[in-house]
C-alpha cells in the first residue's frame, strides 16, 4: 500500500480534503465512462497546478510511428495510441473579475469529492476564498449517459458566501489537445469547423491518418435557485481550436446560480460523416426534453439494472467491499458489450499508457467476468472480435516468416495488426495465442454453446496451431520439440528458452485444435469440408501437428520437484522476495532492466498461470509444490498477479494469504499498490478480483456442464454473495461461515454441486447446505 486516503464506503469512493500532490492520482480513480466514452476526473473550472487531462472516445486512435534507437525486421509501423480527444468539460468560473482556480485560491475548505458507484454520478464539492476575498462554495455533479452513451451532463453550482457576485461562466470546447503519450510529439486531430448557434457550439475534428471524425458538441443554459433563465450568452469568442461562450448572472449573498452543461460526442463510426452535427443536436434536444432530473434518473436506473446482476456483497468488510464494487463498476464503465467491433482497453477510459484496445488480459481474465454477470452474446462478441482480425494474425505471422496461414495474434490491437514496440514483446510473448484458443475452451465450457466454433473458433484454432508447429524446433539432443526464444507471462525474462507456460499451451492448443477437428468431422459435416477447403488442411498436415504436441519438451528439476520456468531458471541467485531490501521494491522502478532480467524475480504468475488454466491436469500436491516453489520469488509488480495468486492459495486452504491476495487485487489502484495510479487505472486486471472471489472464495468450477462450488470464507468477513448466469439461469450464492445458501431465478430446476455434494436448487426457492 502506498497511499490511504480514499475513505471506505461501501457504495462510494471518497476523497475528503484537498491536496495538489493527489490531484492526479484523484484524477485517475475518479474517472468515468459509459463503454462509448469516458474521462479522467479533471476540474471543470481552470486548474493551473499539475493535472492530466484526458477524454477518450471508444474504439478512436492514431498509429504513432514506431519509435526505437535500432530497427529490427518484423517491428510494428506503429503504436497505436488512445487518442485524447477534444475536451467538452470546461467551464472557466469568473467571480468578480478573478478566475477560479484551486491551485490559487487563498483557501480550500471542505473539498470532499465522491464517485457514488451505485447511481454512477460524480460530485464534487468545496469552499473557496479567491485572493479577491469573495467566498464561495461549489456542487458539481457530473455523470456519462449509459441511456443515451453520447451524452454527458455536468451540473456546476456556485453560491457565493460572504458577499454578492457577479458570476462569469464560461463553457468551452478545446478541440487543440495534445496526448501525454506520444512518440513523436505529432498532430493526431485535424481541426475542420468549429461552430456556434446560441447555447449550442460543435466542433468537427478528424484524426490523422485514421480518418475517425468526430463532432464535439456543448449546449449550456443557466439556473437561478434551480429554475432555468432562458439565457443566451452575452458573447462567443472562437479561435483557431476553442470555442467558448460568455454568461453573467449577479447573485446575491448565498444565492445558487448553476450552469447545466451537456456535451458529448458523435463519431463517424456509428453515424454518416456529413451527419455529426445534425446527429448531435438531436442529442441534444432529447436531453432538453428530459431535463436534468430526468437524465439523472436514468441513470441511477441504468445502475441499478447493472448492479442487480454483477453485484458482489460482503458483510463485515468495507475496505474489501469497496473494493470490488469499484472493480466492477469500472468493468462495466469500460465496456458493456454492446458493440462487438470495441474491446476492453487495459487502461479502459482512465489514461494512456499502453496503447491499443486488447491484450490477452481479455480472453485470460475478463471473458469469465462478461460470461458470468452479462450473457453468453457478449462474451460470444468477443471471440467474434478476434475472429474478424483472423486475417491479420496471419499477416502478423506472415511478416514473422510465418507461412501456410499460420496465425499469430497480435500482443497488443485496434484493428488487429500488431501495434506493440518492444521486441521482447512483439516477437516474443507468443504465448498470447494460447489465450486465444482458451477462451473458445471456456466459453463453450461455461455457455454450453458449441455452434461458436464449426462457425467461427476452429479457424481460429487451425491458424493457432499451424503457428505452434511452425514456431516449435526440434531438438536432436532432447529427442524433443523445444520453443526457443521467447518472453513467458513473467516480462521480467527475456528471450528464455522453453518457457513452461509457453510450451505447454502449445501443446494443449494442438490437441485441442485436433479433438474439434474430429467432432466438427462426425457432428457438422458440412462445416468440416468447408472449414478444411478454406484453410487448405490436410490429414498429414495434422499428423505433423500431432508429433510436435506429442512429443514437446517440458524443463523438469528432479531435485525440486517442479516445472522450470525455463530452462535456466536455477542458474539464477535464488534470493526470495523476503529478503530484497524494502527500499528496492518496486524493482521495476529501482533497477536497470539488466539487473531485473538476471534476477530470480517474477513480475506475474508464469509456470503458476499454466496451473491455473489447466487446473484439472494437475494434483493438488503438485499445485502445492510448485505455488511453495515459486511464489516466493514473485514480486506482484503486474496488475495480473494478486487474483491468480488468490485463487491458488485459497484452493490450498491458505485463507489468510487469499485474503491478502485479494486485497491487493481489489486495491490496487485505490491504494496504488505499484505506485502508478496516476497514470491510469489497470481496468483488465480488475476482473481478476471477481475471479478470486467466485473461483477463489467461491470455488466455482464448471465439470462435465454442471456447477461445482467449494465456498470458503476469510475470517475478516461475516458473509459475502455473488449472482452466476449460467445458461440463462441465475444461480445467486450466498456463503456464511457455516453455510452457503443458494437461491434460483428461472423456470427449471438446476443441479449444483456443493463440496462435492449433489444439491438440486428448484426455481424461486432457497437451499441451504
Amino acid at each position: 500500500m502506498n497511499q490511504d486516503y480514499i475513505i471506505p464506503a461501501n457504495w462510494s469512493i471518497i476523497e475528503e480534503g484537498f491536496e495538489q500532490d493527489l490531484v492526479k492520482s484523484s484524477e485517475s480513480l475518479f474517472s468515468i465512462g459509459n463503454g462509448a466514452m469516458g474521462q479522467r476526473a479533471n476540474f471543470e473550472e481552470d486548474y493551473s497546478g499539475k493535472t492530466f487531462q484526458g477524454s477518450y472516445i471508444a474504439g478512436v486512435y492514431y498509429p504513432d510511428k514506431t519509435r526505437v534507437g535500432w530497427w529490427k525486421n518484423g517491428y510494428p509501423e506503429y503504436f497505436a495510441k488512445v487518442l485524447n480527444a477534444p475536451n467538452w468539460i470546461g467551464i472557466t468560473i469568473e467571480i468578480n473579475g478573478e478566475n477560479l482556480d484551486l491551485a490559487k485560491c487563498s483557501t480550500v475548505n471542505n473539498f470532499r469529492r465522491e464517485l457514488n458507484m451505485k447511481e454512477g454520478i460524480y460530485y464534487r464539492s468545496f469552499e473557496a476564498t479567491l485572493q479577491n476575498g469573495i467566498e464561495v462554495a461549489i456542487h458539481v455533479k457530473r455523470f456519462l449517459s449509459l441511456d443515451m452513451d453520447e451524452l454527458g451532463v455536468i451540473h456546476y453550482e456556485v453560491r457565493p458566501l460572504n458577499q454578492d457576485a457577479k458570476i462569469v461562466f464560461k463553457p468551452y470546447i478545446d478541440a487543440g489537445i495534445t496526448n501525454e503519450d506520444t512518440n513523436w510529439d505529432d498532430k493526431f486531430w485535424d481541426i475542420l469547423a468549429i461552430e456556434n448557434q446560441g447555447n449550442t457550439s460543435f466542433t468537427i475534428s478528424k484524426t490523422l491518418k485514421t480518418n475517425f471524425s468526430a463532432c464535439t458538441f456543448m449546449h449550456n443554459s443557466i439556473l437561478v435557485e434551480g429554475q432555468n433563465t432562458q439565457s443566451t450568452p452575452c458573447h462567443t469568442e472562437k479561435s483557431s481550436t476553442k470555442i467558448e461562450s460568455s454568461y453573467e448572472v449577479f447573485a446575491s449573498k448565498n444565492q445558487s446560480v448553476a450552469i447545466l452543461k451537456y456535451g458529448g460526442y458523435t463519431v463517424s463510426t456509428n453515424h454518416e460523416e456529413s451527419n455529426l452535427a445534425q446527429a448531435a443536436q438531436q442529442i441534444i434536444s432529447k436531453a432538453n426534453e428530459f431535463g436534468y432530473d430526468v437524465l439523472a434518473k436514468n441513470q441511477i436506473d441504468a445502475w441499478a439494472k447493472i448492479w442487480e446482476m454483477s453485484d458482489i456483497t460482503i458483510e463485515g468488510d468495507v475496505k474489501a467491499q469497496q473494493g470490488i464494487r469499484f472493480n466492477i463498476f469500472q468493468l462495466n464503465q469500460t465496456y458493456l458489450g454492446k458493440d462487438s467491433r470495441l474491446n476492453i482497453g487495459p487502461k479502459g477510459f482512465t489514461g494512456e499508457k499502453y496503447g491499443g484496445s486488447t491484450y490477452w488480459d481479455t480472453e485470460a481474465y475478463c471473458i469469465p467476468f462478461y460470461m458470468a454477470t452479462k450473457d453468453q452474446e457478449v462474451a460470444r462478441n468477443l471471440l467474434t472480435y478476434r475472429y474478424n482480425h483472423l486475417e491479420k494474425a496471419i499477416e502478423n505471422a506472415a511478416k514473422l516468416g510465418f507461412k501456410n496461414g499460420a496465425a499469430l495474434y497480435p500482443m497488443v490491437t485496434m484493428n488487429g495488426e500488431e501495434c506493440h514496440n518492444e521486441w521482447e514483446i512483439t516477437f516474443e510473448e507468443i504465448h498470447r495465442n494460447g489465450a486465444i484458443a482458451f477462451a473458445i475452451f471456456n466459453y463453450h465450457r461455461f455457455t454450453g454453446d458449441y455452434s461458436y466454433i464449426p462457425e467461427k473458433g476452429l479457424e481460429v484454432l487451425i491458424g493457432i496451431a499451424r503457428f505452434w508447429h511452425q514456431r516449435a524446433t526440434y531438438s536432436t539432443d532432447q529427442n524433443q520439440f523445444v520453443i526457443l526464444g521467447v518472453t513467458g507471462p513473467n516480462e521480467y525474462e527475456n528471450n528464455v528458452n522453453n518457457n513452461f507456460y509457453t510450451n505447454y499451451i502449445a501443446k494443449w492448443c494442438i490437441d485441442y485444435t485436433i479433438e474439434q477437428i474430429h467432432k466438427i468431422e462426425k457432428e457438422y459435416s458440412s462445416d468440416y469440408t468447408r472449414i478444411l477447403d478454406k484453410a487448405k488442411l490436410s490429414l498429414s498436415e495434422i499428423n505433423q501437428w500431432k508429433e510436435v504436441a506429442d512429443k514437446m519438451y517440458f524443463p523438469y528439476s528432479e531435485e525440486h520437484g517442479v516445472y522450470l520456468q525455463q530452462d535456466g531458471f536455477l542458474d539464477k541467485e535464488l534470493v526470495k522476495v523476503s529478503d530484497l531490501d524494502k527500499s528496492q521494491r518496486p524493482i521495476n522502478q529501482k533497477w536497470s532492466w539488466d539487473r531485473i532480467l538476471r534476477s530470480p524475480y517474477i513480475k506475474q504468475a508464469d509456470t503458476l498461470q499454466g496451473f491455473y488454466f489447466f487446473e484439472e491436469h494437475f494434483s493438488k500436491e503438485q499445485l502445492e509444490k510448485h505455488f511453495d516453489f515459486y511464489e516466493p520469488f514473485t514480486v506482484h509488480e503486474s496488475s495480473l498477479s494478486p487474483c491468480v495468486h488468490s485463487i491458488q492459495a485459497a484452493v490450498l486452504g491458505r485463507m489468510e494469504q487469499a485474503y491478502t491476495f485479494y486485497l491487493r487485487t481489489s486495491r490496487l489502484d485505490l491504494d496504488d499498490y505499484n505506485k502508478e495510479v496516476h497514470e491510469g487505472l489497470h481496468i483488465t486486471s480488475m476482473a481478476g478480483t471477481w475471479m478470486s472471489i467466485v473461483e477463489g472464495f467461491g470455488g466455482m468450477r464448471v465439470k462435465d456442464n454442471q456447477l461445482h462450488f467449494e465456498p470458503k470464507i476469510p475470517n475478516q468477513w461475516k458473509g459475502y454473495s455473488f449472482k452466476i448466469n449460467f445458461r440463462n439461469q441465475i444461480l445467486k450464492v450466498d456463503v456464511r461461515p457455516n453455510e452457503t445458501k443458494l437461491s434460483l431465478e428461472g423456470d427449471k430446476e438446476i443441479i449444483v454441486f456443493v463440496n462435492g455434494k449433489q444439491i438440486i436448487v428448484e426455481p424461486n426457492s432457497l437451499v441451504t447446505v
